[in-house]
């Protein structure tokens, strides 16, 4: 080092009052400080001896002049660079401490080291061994109110050498204490001196000034009195501020400080904190509900039209247009397509409201006339007895296959039906078999509760005409239905003459309700959304209260060496974890109110991508209406910020 530590050339400070008023504080101060002298500056309040001091301290800048430390211009330095240099060079002790509450001592002391990027472990050691220097090692995790004056100011004493800052500047440090702590601190400054330090002293109190080696009057602004520059009295002085690299704290050192942090301005304000809350608790949990009934339903409704049959082709009479006749499907039309190359069976399909009765219990339901090949086509198996058979359709034998339902309603009593009479429309039908329980496969009338009977029977006895309405085809390979429906179109248009019949395959069915059920779980999922950027928004309220409550906390630690990115790192965090906790208990809250429903009312399926995608979505609310409030307090003026009540 060579050359003053600290040189100031006709700094001048002009503030713009609230009217529009120009008002000069500093007008024209040159002064230069060599390492390890111990300098008071004194003078009345609005001297302008503050504001010098937050000069030097890069917490302010001049509006003209020069200001150098240690040769290197730092006048219009900006953002991290000024952050570094507070943080680096100069260590603040403050007349009122300036201690964040809700922290320890220790904490005070280590916030520097952890801007710095200090590993735990070593800031930790050595803010132990700053606050065992000072008498303090016993109550360093006690809070500032646990602390008497005096003690708060050795905390501040401490956290401003824990980067080993070559500069020490004291602010009217003993203005808010009795004249024995005073005495304590400034025998602590003076021993500070002794060691090296270069220390600057703000004070109004001769008394203090005197153990300065030396003492700088100042009066409107402008240094009226010197006593000069007695060479320092260490054998060794303080070096200079080292030019350190600007990036300070990274990501993960910040986390802990950022969730201690939150956690404390949490539990200070728990009932506000509860009604912040509330918007991202319902919002999660609408998600996670709504998106569990959506998919509910989806799944049941695929599972009915899947338990239909992927491999089905649908053949349905009529085209669809009144304007064209139509031909009707006939049992011949099914003989024909059976011919076709991958069709595995066909069943021709009528039906009709029947009552059926049994002893004195009558049973409205609907009469399905048929085909023998409906278990092969369907997919659906007897559970009772067998199916009537291709000779019971030939020769048009009056039996019934019952449903599981319909069994149930007509033999309440578990006695089985196998071999029994039932009156199908007041004719007698002979019970061959039980179907194999199916569940609702329509949306409408479960299929449980069908009657069926062999296709000529029901023509014949209960229907008067063979017209059929529908013809299903089921195929070997389902990677060749769309060709076997081509040819099935152009094997009954050839038959018919035009094309008088629709016709689509499972596929499509099931492609169908799946694009259906998609659409109302986005809806449902959109309506939960909303819900939770209204959660966002009271995030956002809850952080722009927080920046105010709190604007003299973010003053100290820019004032301790924090970069905007370190403020807005950690308010960020602090909304995502409020978002966070919201999210955690609106999952629960989801989880439970979605399983309520589905014992209740309907299908629910709980999915982890919905469940993983909710709670996620909470913390990214919580950033992103976070970000404003977060750069506000980044924005801040430290010397504005420190002076805020």
């Amino acid at each position: 080092m060579s050359g003053p530590l600290l040189v100031l050339e006709d700094i001048r400070k002009t503030y713009i009052s609230g009217g529009g008023l120009a008002v000069e504080v500093l007008r024209g101060v040159s002064l230069t400080v060599e390492a390890g002298e111990f300098v008071a500056i004194v003078g009345s309040s609005g001297s302008g001896k503050s504001t010098l001091m937050n000069i030097l301290g890069g917490l302010d800048r001049p509006t003209s002049g020069r200001y150098r430390v240690d040769g290197r211009d730092v006048t219009a330095l900006e953002g991290d660079e000024r952050a570094a240099l507070r943080r680096d060079g100069f260590g603040f002790v403050f007349q009122h401490y300036h201690l964040i509450p809700g922290t320890t001592a220790q904490e005070n002391v280590e916030m520097p080291g952890r801007y710095a990027g200090l590993p735990a472990a070593l800031r930790e050691g050595r803010a132990v061994e700053l606050l065992g220097r000072l008498g303090l090692e016993e109550r360093r995790h006690h809070r500032p109110n646990q602390l008497s004056g005096g003690q708060q100011q050795r905390v501040s004493i401490a956290r401003a050498l824990m980067n080993d800052a070559p500069v020490i500047l004291a602010d009217e440090p003993t203005g808010a204490l009795d004249s024995a702590s005073g005495a304590e601190v400034v025998a602590l400054l003076r021993e500070l001196s002794a060691a090296g330090r270069t220390v600057i002293l703000i004070t109004h109190d001769r008394k203090v000034a005197e153990a300065a080696g030396r003492v700088i009057e100042m009066r409107d602004g402008r240094i009226v009195a010197d006593s000069g520059r007695p060479a320092p009295s260490p054998a060794n002085p303080s070096p200079a501020p080292a030019e350190r690299p600007v990036a300070g704290a990274s990501l993960w050192t910040d986390a802990g400080e950022a969730l201690s942090a939150a956690l404390r301005s949490l539990g200070a304000n728990g009932f506000r904190t509860a009604l912040t809350l509330l918007g991202i608790v319902i919002g999660v949990a609408s998600v996670i509900a709504l998106l569990a009934i959506g998919e509910g339903a989806k799944q049941a409704v695929m599972a009915r039209v899947g338990a239909l049959g992927v491999n089905l082709v649908y053949v349905v009479a009529g085209s669809g247009d009144p304007r064209l006749p139509a031909t009707p499907l006939t049992e011949a039309d099914s003989e024909a397509i059976l011919d076709l190359p991958n069709v595995e069976s066909v069943m021709p399909y009528l039906d009709t409201p029947v009552m059926v009765r049994h002893g004195n219990i009558d049973h409205r339901t609907e009469g399905l006339a048929t085909s023998a090949s409906l278990p092969l086509t369907h997919r659906w198996p007897v559970a009772e007895g067998a199916f009537f058979t291709r000779a019971d359709e030939r020769a048009g034998a009056a039996v019934a296959v019952l449903g599981h339902g319909v069994a149930e309603r007509l033999f309440p009593r578990g006695e089985s039906p196998l071999g029994k009479h039932v009156l199908v429309n007041n004719i007698p039908f002979l019970v061959t078999g039980v179907m194999a329980k199916k569940g609702d496969l329509t949306g409408s009338q479960s299929t449980d509760d069908w009657v069926f009977v062999p296709l000529s029977t029901g023509v014949q006895r209960l229907i008067g005409k063979p017209d059929l309405q529908l013809i299903l085809v089921s195929v070997h390979d389902v990677g060749r239905i769309a060709q076997t429906r081509d040819a099935i179109r152009a094997l009954l248009s050839e038959r018919h003459g035009q094309e008088d019949f629709q016709i689509h395959d499972g596929t499509a069915r099931i492609q169908a309700a799946a694009e259906t059920q998609d659409t109302m779980t986005l809806l449902l999922g959109c309506a939960a959304v909303i819900t939770l950027l209204v959660g966002g928004i009271g995030v956002m309220n809850i952080m722009l209260v927080s920046v105010t409550e709190r604007t003299r906390e973010i003053g100290i630690r820019m004032a301790v060496g924090a970069r905007a990115a370190d403020i807005e790192r950690q308010f960020l965090m602090e909304a995502a974890l409020v978002a966070g906790l919201g999210g955690l208990v609106g999952v629960a809250l989801g989880l439970a109110g979605g399983a309520v429903i589905g014992l209740l009312a309907m299908p629910v399926v709980f999915t982890a991508t919905a469940i993983a995608g909710a709670a996620a979505s909470a913390v990214l609310t919580g950033m992103v209406f976070g970000l404003i409030p977060a750069r506000r307090a980044a924005r801040l003026d430290p010397v504005v910020a420190l002076a805020s009540d």
